[in-house]
């Protein structure tokens, strides 16, 4: 419902919303870098892929990958990054079309993405643990399943299904007068901050406002709009499976999942571990971001699940 008035509203107000589009695009700021380290930049299909780098090289990879949203980038592992770094060597790239990376008016799909992580993983990592969340932990899944590039998954809150697809939704939101207006109303403060108390974070203190700030200025960059159109239409959907795909992937699976979560309720984190045949760790007091929200206790049990690996 809330999403027919805001198409209304902005098919009724051409005038006032391109007014409206080009005093935000004129206040949204050249976006830097979520995390300290070398930021590099990874030439790909004709996007540019900014990544931030950090630890010893001649350590273990781990590759983080953030999930998916209007708002999604590298700064959603800003809690545990320098941590992890101090043992391992990090690597963290914003997914075309989102963050620092460019951001082109291209269809952006499913495989896509999955192309991307096993090409970006094959290139910069060498047998990496693979942490993700959300829609990229079925990325990554598949990336495992094809490629064979990570020793290990510690996925958080995957998932495989957001819903159902919609072109009509996806044309409306590329479009540039009333796509961009609809756009801008739907990544507005308002609505990130509604995001993050409804879905992201089971407590309002664990975000704070410059949080805020930097996915408002994430989701108001040059194209901002084109991978979250294909997004909330369902087209970054991979059409799998994903209990499946993890019962057949032949490296250690982990699941981790917070008890409140509501995008992705616990209840499917469950039946996943099961057909996966994975461990499953369950955050208390956590929705959609348990490492975001409790970065210390992610840290021990990531921490504790990989020290076999070292010892090997």
């Amino acid at each position: 419902m809330r999403l027919r008035k805001l198409v209304t509203a902005a098919a009724g107000g051409a005038g006032a919303a391109a007014l409206a589009n080009r005093t935000l695009s004129w206040r949204a700021d050249p976006l830097e870098p979520a995390l300290e380290g070398y930021q590099g930049t990874y030439r790909w299909r004709g996007f540019d892929v900014a990544y931030t780098e950090a630890g010893d090289p001649e350590d273990q990879d781990v590759l983080l990958l953030h999930g998916v949203h209007a708002a999604a980038s590298t700064k959603e592992f800003d809690q545990v990054f320098r941590q992890l770094a101090q043992t391992y060597h990090v690597v963290v790239p914003d997914l075309p079309g989102f963050g620092r990376s460019s951001r082109p008016p291209v269809n952006y799909t499913a495989a896509m993405y999955v192309d991307f992580v096993s090409e970006f993983a094959a290139e910069h990592t060498d047998d990496a643990i693979c942490v993700a969340s959300s829609l990229s932990g079925a990325y990554a899944t598949i990336a495992q399943r094809q490629r064979d590039v990570f020793s290990r998954l510690e996925l958080i809150c995957p998932t495989a299904d957001t819903g159902e697809r919609r072109g009509w939704l996806r044309a409306l939101l590329r479009s540039p007068l009333v796509g961009t207006a609809l756009f801008n109303a739907l990544a507005s403060k308002r609505s990130i901050r509604r995001f993050n108390e409804r879905d992201g974070y089971f407590r309002q203190a664990s975000y704070t406002e410059r949080d805020v700030a930097y996915q408002w200025q994430t989701a108001h960059q040059a194209g901002a709009r084109f991978a979250p159109a294909s997004f909330v239409s369902g087209y970054l959907d991979p059409d799998v499976d994903l209990g499946e795909e993890l019962a057949a992937v032949d490296v250690p699976v982990t699941l981790v999942w917070g008890r409140d979560a509501k995008v992705t309720p616990l209840e499917e984190g469950q039946e996943l571990a099961d057909r996966g045949d994975t461990r499953l760790v369950v955050f208390d007091e956590a929705r959609l971001l348990p490492h975001a929200e409790h970065p210390g206790p992610f840290l021990d049990v990531l921490f504790d699940e990989l020290t076999p690996i070292e010892e090997q």
